[in-house]
């Protein structure tokens, strides 16, 4: 019998990316220079009109920002060099609330990635950016008549100035870190929702980010707030074409669920493999709240995200479920944190990693339970599929733990695909491909059935293009 250890294994490629890497003309009406000064920052905040306390607050980011130093962990990130990047492009578009308005160039863009389309099947509402600012944005008039609001941060900034006011920044503030004081000094587009008391908003909302100019940076701000009792999911997506320069996104995402409030926030970022992705989201949960989170990992060159949900009243809950794929070239440095601040609060981690060709996945979990958190049950559980032994993958878990009345466990797993689980489906009748297919598919399962239907449908479609030998 053949030794099947000996057999040459098949190419399993990277995800095809023509979609997503087609480039449109630079046709932008204004770009900022490139770089950090007061004077860049006072120009923008000009431009966009912003109330004289904003200003201010961007000034004061800015100072922050060049006070702090660069994280000491984590992924090198010595390729940023933020003198080169610009931090403000503005289209030639304004924004507008028929699809047939946006132009045609931009409108062609979001046609190829499906939002239309989405909108018109399976979503309430959808908001459209292209490189910084909000081309599109609808809502269905039913929620409308309820009191949701679903707009742009600058039109939000406008006509619900006390609320952003009261909100901005107190989850993520400046002091977080350098790229959070870097956000609050150049932040640009984004979605404010507010769902009001006892609202169920039953059909998803959907913002799609879309960076198109080189050497640019997207700083994108959401800000949710569903008051008590209220429900919402929410869908995040995310990409940019392929250049040969660094690209850097430092978006900001503030969630707050009031009491027996429920929010579920689905992402998938696909960017580009010349992407600095260090984005920051937090969610604040009060009593009977419940949070989900469904994050999708697939591109850019560096990853930091680690969103975190503080569970601050009572029987507060989260779920996280995450999957990260990096090939070559790419170093996703991924994973959650929750604080525990309330008695009987409770969450659950779920995650899975893919690497492959050189590429690594680092899972990173930190999990705090403060003294007052009596009764608190957390479950974190962490699995990595390396499919070649170029790969790697390592899970740094964290546990701070100050009550002695709690449950705490996490359990991780590491691997490659077996050779025997490969001859075992080959002797079968299955060919090696599709064996290879089947357990990769397997191992995402959990994750895809979480998934918003049309984005289970494209990572379904990315691991059968992973597997069929397919370059992108």
């Amino acid at each position: 019998m053949e030794d099947f250890t000996s057999r040459k294994k098949t190419q399993v490629a990277d995800i095809e990316r023509t979609i997503y890497d087609i480039t449109n003309e630079d046709r932008s009406a204004y770009k900022s220079q490139s770089g950090l000064t007061e004077e860049i920052i006072r120009d923008i905040s000009a431009r966009k009109n912003d109330p004289e306390w904003m200003l201010n607050f961007r000034l004061k980011s800015l100072d922050v920002y060049h006070a702090m130093p660069m994280p000491a962990w984590g992924p090198d990130l010595s390729d940023l060099n933020m003198d080169e990047i610009v931090t403000y492009v503005r289209p030639d578009a304004k924004m507008v609330g028929d699809w047939n308005e946006v132009p045609e160039d931009i409108k062609d863009t979001f046609d190829r990635l499906g939002i239309p389309e989405a909108e018109k099947t399976s979503l309430a509402g959808v908001g459209a950016q292209y490189d910084s600012e909000v081309v599109y944005h609808s809502i269905q008039e039913s929620l409308v008549e309820q009191g949701v609001v679903y707009t742009d941060m600058e039109t939000a900034l406008q006509e619900y100035g006390d609320i952003v006011q009261q909100y901005f920044m107190t989850l993520v503030p400046p002091k977080a870190h350098k790229f959070a004081a870097l956000h609050g000094a150049v932040w640009s587009g984004g979605s404010f929702v507010y769902v009001p008391e006892g609202i169920k908003v039953d059909i998803p909302l959907q913002s799609y980010f879309r960076l198109n100019a080189a050497g640019a940076g997207q700083f994108e701000h959401t800000l949710i707030i569903v008051e008590k009792g209220a429900s919402l999911h929410f869908i995040e997506g995310c990409s940019a074409p392929k250049y040969n320069v660094t690209n850097l996104h430092a978006g900001c995402v503030e969630l707050f669920v009031k009491e027996g409030a429920r929010l579920r926030y689905s992402t998938i970022e696909n960017w580009s493999r010349n992407m600095m992705n260090l984005n920051t989201k937090r969610v604040k949960v009060e009593k009977d709240g419940a949070v989900e989170w469904v994050s999708g990992s697939f591109g850019s060159h560096v990853s930091m995200l680690y969103p975190t949900s503080i569970l601050h009243g009572e029987n507060a809950s989260c779920e996280f479920t995450g999957i990260t794929f990096a090939s070559k070239g790419q170093e996703l440095d991924t994973g959650a944190t929750v604080i525990f601040d309330a008695p009987n609060t409770s969450a659950n981690i779920s995650t899975r990693s893919i690497s492959k060709s050189g590429g690594v996945a680092i899972y990173r979990s930190g999990v705090k339970v403060t003294p007052r958190a009596v009764g608190a049950k957390c479950s974190v559980n962490c699995e990595s599929l390396m499919l070649d032994s170029e790969s790697r993958s390592d899970t740094l878990p964290v546990m701070d733990v100050a009550c002695d009345a709690v449950d705490i466990g996490h359990e991780a797993k590491i691997g490659r695909i077996s050779d025997e689980a490969i001859f075992y489906l080959m002797s079968r009748g299955i060919d090696e491909e599709e064996a290879r297919a089947m357990i990769v598919r397997g191992f995402v399962e959990p994750i895809a059935k979480e998934l918003p239907l049309e984005y289970a449908v494209e990572m379904n479609n990315l691991v059968n293009i992973e597997l069929e030998g397919t370059m992108g």
